[in-house]
């Protein structure tokens, strides 16, 4: 019998973290709506599972503050409001800017050489590609890239807690306002796109400027929800 740490335990493990990953993009596409309820006895039939690794990934999404469970029904996918999006925008801000004061202070983990050439490199081109993603209004893209962009970008200054937070703000932010988007048309030249100059402040050490463009952008955002919320 294998212990705690046997094939059978990493399979079950994979399987937790592989259904909670693709019940994040089911609600980020918009196909899980803010609300709606489901089972786990219907998640595992719908993926062919069993309950186990199903409880246990929806338990996981519950406490990233994706889903809420009511232990007599199941699961509902959270809904979010405009001030709840208001003080995810205010907490991205307050960890965004610590890291750019250590950036400042010379405290950050940005140390000069070819790692960090390559690592800002990387950075860089998924902020290309998210850039052409808000550019063309292609929102499942833009998020992808997004998501990939801030997670590493947060992990050049070597704090893992920060960086973790961080993500799962701008998971939580994305989940509040992609049902809002998704009713739109046409997205085009409505979606933030300076991820490029943001990186491109941070390789030259321009702490001012990159608080400058993360300001930008979340006045865009903040603009922008009210928008679509009616405020």
């Amino acid at each position: 019998m294998p212990g705690p740490t046997g094939n059978g335990a990493v399979t079950r493990s994979t399987l937790r973290r592989q259904i909670a990953d693709a019940l994040r993009d089911e609600v980020l596409a918009g196909r899980l709506k803010p609300g709606q309820e489901f089972t786990v006895k219907e998640i595992a039939e719908q993926y062919g599972v069993s309950a186990t690794p199903v409880r246990e990934a929806l338990v996981d999404l519950s406490a990233q503050g994706l889903l809420d469970a009511d232990h007599h029904r199941g699961f509902r996918v959270h809904e979010y409001s405009p001030d709840d999006y208001r003080g995810m925008v205010e907490a991205r801000g307050l960890v965004t800017d610590g890291m750019f004061r250590s950036l400042a202070d010379g405290r950050a983990d940005l140390v000069d050489g070819p790692r960090l050439a390559a690592a800002l490199a990387g950075v860089r081109r998924r902020g290309e590609e998210a850039q052409r993603a808000a550019i063309a209004g292609d929102l499942t893209v833009l998020i992808g890239y997004d998501l990939r962009y801030w997670r590493e970008l947060s992990a050049l200054f070597g704090n893992p807690y920060l960086s973790d937070f961080l993500h799962r703000l701008r998971v939580q932010s994305w989940v509040c306002t992609v049902q809002h988007l998704r009713r739109l048309s046409d997205l085009r030249g409505t979606l933030w796109s300076g991820h490029t100059e943001l990186v491109d402040a941070l390789a030259r050490r321009d702490a001012e400027a990159a608080r400058g463009c993360v300001a930008a952008y979340n006045a865009h955002s903040l603009a922008l929800i009210e928008r679509l919320t009616g405020g």
